[in-house]
């Protein structure tokens, strides 16, 4: 849910207007976790699930197997995806671009635990160039402090950096 808000404030960084908003299953330990963001240049009074997204961004790449990530994704969506090796290119006939990094790697070698959300806002961040980097860095001020804030930072970094971004022609 941070990087969600994380998100959205950096989105509005930037003069735009942006809603951040989770939706919660099953309430146990590991059950699977949504969380929105809507962004426009206009005011946005819309406060509900989206059911047709642009982008989707899977931070647990279990996810993949057990629930559909793609289920209303609009025609040449946008996958980012935390994933250790290249992603099969037949993933959805809907996605025109895919963002692709070692998510779980970088957390592991920054923060030490397999913590993934602000290396993928690295990613998003690549893989739509929707918001700039150093908005979302900046974001993070009013989340982290210290040694947590350098460590997300540098995550985020990585993130951007790393991500192998696929296109596909024409779309």
């Amino acid at each position: 849910m941070v990087a969600s808000k994380v998100l959205a404030t950096a989105f509005d960084r930037e003069g735009k207007s942006a809603m951040a908003f989770p939706k919660f299953g099953f309430e146990r330990r590991g059950a699977p976790v949504l969380a929105f963001n809507r962004f426009d240049s206009k005011l946005i009074r819309e406060k509900t699930q989206i059911y047709h997204p642009h982008c989707v961004i899977v931070i647990d790449p279990h996810l993949m197997r057990t629930v559909n990530v793609f289920e209303g994704i609009k025609p040449s969506g946008i996958l980012v995806l935390d994933a250790p090796e290249s992603p099969d290119l037949k993933l959805h006939e809907s996605l025109s671009i895919i963002g692709s990094v070692d998510a779980t790697r970088i957390g592991l070698e920054k923060i030490g635990k397999p913590i993934t959300n602000t290396c993928m806002l690295g990613a998003f961040a690549r893989t739509t160039g929707w918001v700039h980097l150093d908005s979302i860095l900046e974001a993070f001020k009013g989340y982290f402090s210290g040694g947590v804030l350098e460590a997300n930072t540098a995550c985020a970094r990585r993130g951007f950096q790393e991500t192998e971004v696929i296109r596909f022609g024409g779309k």
